[in-house]
């Protein structure tokens, strides 16, 4: 009876079966299925679920051990948890059981129940049977909406007469329940693992962007600062001049009581010099403060363009755009994966904020000096008059799209940052040195 069957006869109500056609004993063992898939059902945590499994399949056969392997990725079995008949947990090490046993059920998807295993002549070739005198075996596969996902074994070195046809429907029942928990389990597992990377990588981004944003904005200030300080000299430097012209006349032409007015003019015109050099120095330190150390490291730029690609993609801000990639076969460069991550996620940032269904378009390549990064949309573009100035410092008067940031990212690796003609949207090439 498979778990679909017997789940469907209880759902109906179909009792009479039970009254009819079963023992007492196959009862007893169905009610105890009902009670496990219960509990191995509360959890989504594998390793709880897989230990329920575990325990209550040998607590159900009466055996000694048992033991649960999992399909892995590479599709080969693979060692997850063994346990004795006190719940004690074994080691792999004590995985000795008949190899040929377990591949045969998996890659079958067949159970195998045998009893008396020393004098089964099927079994001659299995020396590790022989070797550790095991006596009855039960094995079985774990399949879920027709995959085969691993294998439940258990067995015992004391001989235990089988019922062959009850215990085949309760251990293949408890093992299709086992099955569909531990899938539901692994899936969960693997959401928590994306989960946790995203969520990493995502803090990872922020922690960059802060980083960049703040070296920008000291940067931009910084040069701001110093226009406004050069041009805030000059007229004082001029007013100086003026007043000194113009207390020389006044003592020329015989006009002297003027002069202490002229005196305290000067005085406070060099005050405000003083202090406006003291602004330029602090305007120098924000400049110098927003250099930002590289962090170099050899590594493979198609990766880093990947890694970005796929942690932003499920961001709700990006949830329209399109990533589309050719990445070549490119040499491996030095350079801060950090602040290239950074680079890249500004980029992108811009096309969709121009575009919010745009199709982003990257491409690597490489010549015999540079690694290249195209980044091109398929956006509204570049207004023309904002072109000219676009990788220059920060203007209030126009919008240079942070890309005096990414220009400055790139100056650092000695690098190059281009915008291109493009018929649609805008197209950047960035080139940074191959090592």
């Amino acid at each position: 009876m498979k778990f679909s069957e017997f789940k469907k006869n209880i759902d109906s109500g179909i009792k009479t079966s039970l009254d009819t056609e079963i023992t007492s004993e196959k009862a007893k063992n169905l009610e105890v299925i009902l009670n496990i898939l219960n509990s191995i059902n509360r959890s989504l945590i594998l390793d709880d679920v897989l230990e329920l499994v575990l325990k209550n399949a040998i607590r159900l056969t009466n055996s000694e051990r048992g033991f649960i392997v999992l399909k892995s990725h590479n599709g080969k079995l693979e060692f997850k948890l063994g346990l004795d008949s006190n719940g004690k947990e074994l080691p792999e090490s004590l995985f000795q059981i008949s190899n040929s046993v377990v591949e045969d059920v998996f890659y079958n998807g067949q159970s195998r129940f045998i009893e008396g295993a020393q004098s089964d002549v099927t079994l001659e070739s299995s020396k590790s049977i022989l070797r550790l005198d095991l006596q009855t075996i039960l094995c079985s596969p774990l399949i879920t909406d027709g995959n085969k996902i691993g294998v439940i074994y258990v067995d015992s070195k004391h001989l235990h007469k089988i019922k062959e046809k009850e215990t085949t429907s309760t251990f293949e029942i408890l093992a299709g329940a086992a099955a569909a928990a531990i899938r539901n389990a692994q899936l969960y597992q693997n959401q928590i693992t994306a989960n946790s990377a995203l969520q990493e990588a995502n803090s990872q981004l922020i922690q960059a962007e802060r980083k960049a944003l703040k070296a920008g904005i000291d940067s931009e200030i910084g040069q701001s600062l110093q226009g406004l300080v050069h041009l805030a000299l000059l007229e004082n430097e001029s007013l100086l001049r003026m007043l000194e012209k113009l207390k020389k006349e006044n003592e020329d032409s015989g006009i002297g009581k003027e002069s202490l007015m002229y005196d305290r003019l000067k005085l406070k015109s060099k005050v405000a010099i003083d202090s406006i050099r003291s602004i330029q120095k602090y305007a120098q330190v924000l400049m110098e403060t927003a250099i930002m150390n590289l962090n170099k490291d050899s590594g493979d730029l198609n990766r880093t363009i990947q890694s970005v690609i796929k942690y932003i993609s499920p961001m709700k801000k990006y949830q329209f755009a399109t990533f589309k990639t050719q990445l070549n076969n490119i040499p491996v460069c030095n350079y801060d994966s950090e602040q290239i991550q950074h680079l890249l996620v500004h980029l992108f940032t811009n096309s969709v904020n121009a575009k919010k269904d745009v199709t982003i378009n990257i491409q690597s390549l490489s010549d015999d000096r540079f690694v290249h990064i195209i980044v091109e949309d398929n956006g509204p573009g570049i207004p023309e008059d904002v072109k000219k100035d676009l990788f220059v410092s920060y203007t209030p008067k126009k919008n240079s799209y942070g890309l005096f940031l990414c220009k400055s990212i790139v100056d650092r690796h000695n690098g190059e940052i281009k915008l291109y003609d493009s018929e649609t949207g805008t197209k950047i090439k960035i080139s940074l040195p191959i090592i």
